[in-house]
C-alpha cells in the first residue's frame, strides 16, 4: 500500500518536479538557440558568396565585352577599314580595366567580411553561444573570382602589349 504524503511534502515534491521541468526546458531552449545562431552564420556566409558572385558576373561581362570590342575593332584595322584614332582600342582596354578593378575590390571586400565573420563566430564558440562543429572552408566562389582576376590580367596585358595567347 502506498503511503499518503503530508501536504507539505507533496508540495515540495511538486516544486522540485516543476523546477526540474523548467531547467530541462531552459536547456532545450538554449540548445535550439545555439543551433539557430550557428545556422545564421552559415546563411550569412552564403549571402556573402552570392554577393561575390554578382561581382563576378558584372566583372566578367565588363572584361568579356571590353575584350570583344578590342578584338572586333582590331580585326577591322587588319581588314584595312579606316577607323578614327585609337578610341575603340582604348575603350576596350578601359572596360577590361574596370572589370579587373571591380573584381579586385569585390575580392578584398569579401575577404574582409569573411575574416570578421569568422572572428565573430570564433568568439561566440568560445563563449559557448554557438556550436563550432561545422567547418568554414575557403569559398569556391572566392577561388573562381581569383581565377577570373588572373584571366582578366592576362587579357589586359595581351591587349596593351600585343603579346600572349589572346
Amino acid at each position: 500500500m502506498s503511503e499518503r504524503l503530508p501536504e507539505s511534502a507533496r508540495t515540495a515534491k511538486s516544486l522540485r518536479v516543476d523546477q526540474l521541468t523548467l531547467a530541462d526546458a531552459d536547456q532545450v531552449s538554449i540548445e535550439l538557440s545555439s543551433r539557430r545562431t550557428g545556422m545564421s552564420f552559415q546563411r550569412t556566409r552564403m549571402s556573402a558568396d552570392r554577393t561575390l558572385m554578382s561581382v563576378i558576373r558584372t566583372a566578367l561581362a565588363l572584361i568579356g565585352f571590353g575584350f570583344t570590342i578590342f578584338q572586333f575593332f582590331g580585326h577591322l584595322v587588319e581588314a584595312k577599314v579606316p577607323l578614327p584614332g585609337a578610341a575603340p582600342r582604348n575603350f576596350g582596354i578601359a572596360l577590361v580595366g574596370l572589370g579587373i578593378a571591380m573584381l579586385v575590390l569585390g575580392i578584398l571586400y569579401h575577404g574582409q567580411f569573411m575574416r570578421e565573420l569568422r572572428a565573430e563566430r570564433h568568439r561566440m564558440v568560445g563563449e559557448g553561444l554557438v556550436h563550432g562543429e561545422s567547418s568554414y572552408p575557403v569559398s569556391m566562389t572566392l577561388i573562381v573570382a581569383v581565377l577570373l582576376l588572373l584571366l582578366g590580367l592576362l587579357a589586359i596585358v595581351s591587349m596593351v602589349f600585343n603579346v600572349g595567347p589572346f
